[in-house]
């Protein structure tokens, strides 16, 4: 938490009972209601609370989908691609950022994606929750980096293989919206190099790499926040300025571990340059930090400045800015530049990708037997008024997730990068 500090609200959904209606009793059909309505409000139980672990969520998840998937496609040797019941539920969902007005549409896929968003932003969150304790293992580090790199996977698998399937128009600032699926998903990627980072300050692998991954880790924060940098203030504004700092803070990063490669190099003069701009850089995320403070919006409430990841990093730029002045003065005699050096140097490993993800296979219960049992035509029968906005505003928002407490350190870590990871 001591790093990944800000974390949107969960996205609220709507009770679904799946009571689909069928040509003729069938006890592997009801069943597959039963099981469908049981697996969906289980993973709902355990989403708000990033406490648990990922082997608990991890089956509820994948028990849930598979039993969806036959709402969505039919089985093998189906002729159609799409399932009959695909649009035989109406499902209704908030947007992380948009508050407790939700969303409604009758299409499976709607609740696919949502569910998916909603996994994705839980791995986040549970990243935070295991870098909060007071001492963090190899191996606990290893799950926050999964972790993170599976939240990345599943919003990259939802936006690119189906929120272009979704029959309406995406909202602005809904989580299905580009521009906030850009965000997330480099957030998640950026926050899991975070990890890659730490471990080569502690490693006390070459300044260049550590230089080159804070570089790239720059712009994976600076990605993300030019993606909402153009939707409401009041809304996206809290969360544009956490992405924001935390691209000021890797800059200052980068410029401080370059001057450190520089100065191995004996280019003294660059060495002073690259250190002067990260003092620079350092002092704009400082600005940043208080800039996110006092904007009110979704999302986490605190004050980064005070985090032990924002302070460790101004006396080891003030240290090495030193060491490189007096042995300017005392050996190199180098020209300070004008110019800042450009950090041109590419990071040879440690890059983060998203974990690859796909759908697990249908449920065994979705054979062409139980399938052909479900009724087209009553289950295509609700009332399209009842989507509209008048009837949706009739329902009212729904109330927002009652997310478990996160409880962080107030302790330093003993460690030279002052990441929670160690």
């Amino acid at each position: 938490m001591a790093h990944w500090f800000h974390r949107n609200p969960l996205k609220a959904t709507a009770q679904v009972k799946f009571d689909l209606k069928l040509v003729a009793s069938d006890s592997q059909t009801i069943k597959i209601c039963s099981d469908l309505r049981q697996a969906r409000l289980r993973l709902l139980e355990l989403l708000p609370d990033a406490n648990h672990e990922i082997d608990v969520v991890e089956p509820a998840l994948t028990l849930y989908l598979a039993l969806l998937r036959g709402l969505i496609e039919v089985p093998e040797g189906q002729s159609s691609d799409w399932s009959k019941l695909r649009h035989a539920i109406r499902f209704r969902w908030t947007h992380s950022v948009l508050g407790n007005p939700p969303e409604s549409q009758v299409d499976a896929v709607f609740e696919l994606v949502s569910v998916l968003q909603n996994a994705a932003f839980w791995y986040m969150k549970h990243a935070s929750k295991i870098s909060a304790q007071e001492e963090v293992s190899m191996d606990e580090a290893k799950l926050v980096h999964r972790s993170l790199r599976r939240g990345a996977g599943l919003l990259k698998y939802a936006q690119e293989e189906w929120v272009d399937k979704l029959l309406e128009t995406t909202p602005v600032g809904s989580d299905n919206d580009p521009r906030v699926h850009t965000a997330y998903l480099n957030q998640a990627t950026a926050e899991a190099q975070e990890v890659t980072i730490a471990r080569a300050i502690e490693l006390k692998h070459n300044a260049g790499l550590i230089s080159a991954l804070a570089n790239e880790t720059f712009k994976l924060f600076t990605t993300a926040a030019d993606a909402i940098s153009s939707l409401e203030e009041k809304k996206f504004g809290h969360w544009t300025n956490y992405l924001r700092l935390k691209a000021a803070f890797y800059a200052a990063y980068a410029y401080n571990y370059a001057g450190q490669n520089m100065l191995n190099q004996d280019k003294c003069g660059e060495a002073i340059r690259a250190l002067q701009e990260a003092k620079k850089k350092y002092e704009e995320a400082g600005e940043l930090c208080k800039e996110y403070a006092k904007t009110k919006g979704p999302g986490t409430q605190v004050k980064p400045e005070k985090h032990e990841f924002f302070r460790r990093l101004a006396p080891i730029i003030a240290r090495t800015l030193e060491k490189c002045e007096r042995e300017n003065g005392m050996i190199y005699h180098q020209k300070i530049p004008f110019d800042p050096p450009v950090l041109e140097l590419k990071a040879t490993y440690g890059l983060v990708s998203p974990d690859d993800y796909t759908l697990p296979p249908a449920a065994p219960l979705w054979t062409p037997v139980t399938y052909s049992a479900f009724d087209l035509m009553k289950n295509l029968a609700e009332d399209p008024s009842a989507n509209s906005k008048a009837a949706q505003k009739a329902e009212g928002d729904l109330p927002p997730v009652k997310e478990a407490a996160i409880h962080e350190t107030t302790k330093d870590h003993k460690n030279t990068s002052g990441c929670s990871v160690m």
